[in-house]
């Protein structure tokens, strides 16, 4: 019984000085990274972490544009391939939206239309369209204007908000899901993300070639905020979230320092219906109900690739799939709203989990789940 106190104390006596050396060596972050993470019973992020961070809320309008629904609404099966695939990822939401009307429409577990869930690295997509109304509202020059405009931490590396949005920053940062001492994770759990973002150097030369940085998206949200002087989420509430007729509020998580930074680069708690808004926006050219929200042009640079063989617009994923133009919103795990407008076709799927194999840059269940809504369609990919 003595040798059991003993190693008690023992233990308790080191973990008071890692919990001590964390904050002497400014490592706290993973403190509460251990805490909403491993706490919670999950070993990586997952979809409901919203609860464990402050929010800022994206507040929708007072006119709800609900989808139509198809007159053939769930009137067809799911394939088995895609019953596989979705209980082998947990697929919690999974839509097939055809000529603007939602075709098909399946949620699991506890979740439905309602349900909020973090929309992951899709939020880069949504802070790349802020951008480009902060350019058609006369907040930001154009594509080229310099980051040093904004920030004098920048000045002489050249580095524009077009650079930002298609993720050729040059940015000193390195992409780690994996590392508690990445940077990626001190920006998720920090209370002062601007001090992280603007410690940042640029070390190779900006808009030459892509490379997917999330501090790139970060930056570019902060320079929009110090732009409009408006908050991201009640940027995005005028801008988007109410024009378009979202159903419901949104979340959008912040830091905790007193200044509440939003994370441009990822953490929109939201629905699949709401979400699927943007993809319609994109393929639409800009326009919601005879309305220009965006630029058409700013629209079809979003969704072109930049670097020639790359996959990559501004804040847009891009593949050439079954030789069709398509362009998507992605998030870390299998967060999805995929367009394919040569066929008015959108597919939006939310989950816990997606594959870990990669076809063109791709995670290898994208695929499958365009593939299977061509097969429960009857149309020919």
């Amino acid at each position: 019984m003595k040798f059991i106190k003993k190693l008690l104390k023992w233990l308790i006596g080191i973990i008071a000085v890692l919990v001590i050396a964390s904050y002497i060596f400014d490592y706290d972050y993973i403190l509460k990274g251990v805490r909403v993470v491993y706490f919670t019973g999950h070993s990586s992020a997952f979809i409901d972490d919203y609860p464990y961070f402050e929010n800022d809320t994206i507040k929708k309008g007072t006119t709800i544009d609900a989808w139509p629904l198809h007159k053939n609404y769930n009137t067809i099966n799911a394939t088995d391939r895609l019953n596989t695939t979705n209980d082998t990822f947990g697929t919690i939401a999974y839509l097939i939206i055809k000529n603007d009307s939602i075709y098909y429409e399946q949620y699991a577990e506890n979740y439905d239309a309602a349900s909020k869930t973090n929309s992951f690295s899709m939020a880069k997509s949504i802070t790349s369209s802020l951008l480009g109304k902060a350019i058609m509202e006369g907040y930001i020059k154009n594509l080229d204007q310099p980051v040093s405009d904004f920030y004098k931490e920048f000045e002489g590396t050249k580095t524009t908000v077009g650079d930002l949005s298609s993720m050729a920053s040059g940015l000193d940062w390195v992409e780690s899901y994996t590392s508690p001492f990445s940077i990626t994770a001190r920006a998720n759990y920090d209370d002062d993300l601007a001090e992280t973002i603007l410690n940042q150097k640029v070390v190779k030369t900006p808009g030459k070639e892509f490379e997917y940085l999330s501090g790139s998206t970060q930056l570019l949200g902060m320079v929009i905020q110090k732009a409009t002087k408006k908050r991201l989420p009640q940027y995005l509430s005028e801008s988007f979230w109410q024009p378009l007729g979202a159903e419901n509020d949104a979340l959008w998580q912040l830091d905790d320092d007193e200044n509440k930074l939003a994370k441009a680069f990822c953490c929109i708690s939201s629905n699949a219906r709401d979400f699927a808004r943007f993809g319609k926006l994109y393929k639409d050219h800009g326009q919601w109900n005879g309305k220009q929200l965006l630029d058409s042009t700013f629209v079809a640079t979003a969704t072109t690739s930049r670097f020639s063989g790359q996959p990559y617009g501004y804040g847009f994923w891009i593949s050439e799939y079954n030789g069709k133009h398509t362009f998507a919103m992605r998030g870390i795990l299998g967060q999805y709203v995929i367009v394919i407008p040569e066929d008015n076709l959108m597919v939006v799927r939310l989950g816990h989990h997606r594959s870990t194999e990669t076809i063109n840059s791709f995670p290898e269940d994208f695929y499958v789940y365009i593939d299977e809504a061509y097969a429960m369609l009857n149309l020919k990919p």
